[in-house]
């Protein structure tokens, strides 16, 4: 049998994907690699007991399903079976969003699963009020990491919940931050943290302990490619080749809400000409863009700068360092495969 031809790269810049409100609404499962996720295929470290523990909080979660009625999420009456609201809180690779998606599998009913910016790009694409109707009455909506960068964001997700909450769904959220501490180190904390109370008290908070399950077999670093155009063409599927430069400027013009159809479809990308950031919201969109490689599980090649040290030490210090070492470890995940 001879070889599969060599793969011709495609330019991720002369991708222009447009994205409409049915779409991102079908778009709110689980990502491809959770799409099978349960509570028995989830694998708790022994050596930290509360991976254990937040398995047992989301069985419980599922079985006061029943027993809920009528205990919104903002309601002073706390539901028979604990609190209407589910919060998973701790580092990378912990397996925070398999058991969010585990819940979401096992949760009855109309239910939602995704990001915080896709929620929030949903309510900009479709407007508030016509957000709220198309969720309300849903059992269980699922956001997989919590952010609060923008005040308006905040308050627009507040006003969002607390609306779905008088019709009884369900709330279970990710973040790499106890509620109380997500706006710390970051612009108008204090706004930040007069939103997230009102949230905060309303959930079960399970801290999850752990080490970063992507870093277990691998150096802990992004793997560099010498020859970047090279290895992307070995690979099969539809692969693209862009200078690094270039998807930064790329990915200014799109919305973030967009990346997801952005990489619909590629089995890899290749990166030339890879250098630090200099500028923090090309670092951001970055980071936006690598969760939505590594939700499609889209294969990264680069040469240049190693992926896992594009971030200088000062932006690591700063109020976005959890964004970055998330981008970092999912950096390594995805340019480790072989």
């Amino acid at each position: 049998m001879s070889a599969a031809a060599p793969s011709v790269p495609g330019r991720l810049v002369d991708r222009s994907p447009q994205l409409s409100g049915a779409e991102m609404v079908a778009q709110l499962v689980p990502p491809r690699q959770f799409a099978t996720a349960t509570l028995d295929s989830y694998r708790p470290d022994r050596d930290y007991p509360s991976q254990g523990a937040a398995v047992a909080a989301i069985r419980n979660f599922v079985a006061g399903w029943s027993s809920s009625k009528g205990g919104g999420l903002f309601s002073r009456k706390k539901a028979p079976e604990g609190l209407p609201g589910i919060y998973l809180d701790g580092g990378f690779g912990v397996g925070k969003t398999h058991l969010l998606a585990a819940l979401w599998h096992a949760a009855p009913g109309r239910k939602y699963f995704g990001t915080f910016i896709e929620y929030t790009a949903l309510v900009g694409a479709l407007g508030y009020a016509p957000a709220v109707e198309l969720f309300k009455g849903a059992s269980l909506v699922c956001i997989d990491e919590f952010e609060l960068d923008d005040p308006g964001d905040t308050r627009l997700m507040s006003r969002l919940l607390g609306a779905l909450a008088d019709t009884g769904t369900r709330i279970a959220a990710t973040s790499n931050t106890p509620p109380n501490a997500l706006g710390e180190g970051r612009f108008a904390a204090q706004d930040f943290l007069r939103e997230i109370d009102s949230l905060a008290a309303r959930f079960e908070i399970m801290r999850i302990d752990g080490l970063d399950y992507r870093r277990r077999d691998t150096d802990a670093h992004a793997r560099v490619s010498e020859d970047a155009a090279a290895a992307v063409a070995a690979i099969p599927g539809t692969v693209t080749l862009d200078a690094f430069d270039a998807v930064l400027a790329h990915l200014a013009a799109v919305h973030p809400s967009r990346y997801v159809k952005l990489v619909d479809g590629l089995s890899a990308v290749g990166l030339t000409g890879v250098h630090p950031f200099a500028n923090q919201t090309d670092a951001l969109r970055f980071v936006a863009f690598v969760d939505r490689l590594y939700d499609a599980q889209v294969r990264v090649v680069a040469e240049g700068t190693p992926l896992d040290a594009v971030f200088p030490d000062e932006m690591l210090s700063g109020g976005y360092r959890k964004k970055y070492l998330r981008a970092v470890s999912r950096l390594i995940a995805l340019t480790n495969v072989d």
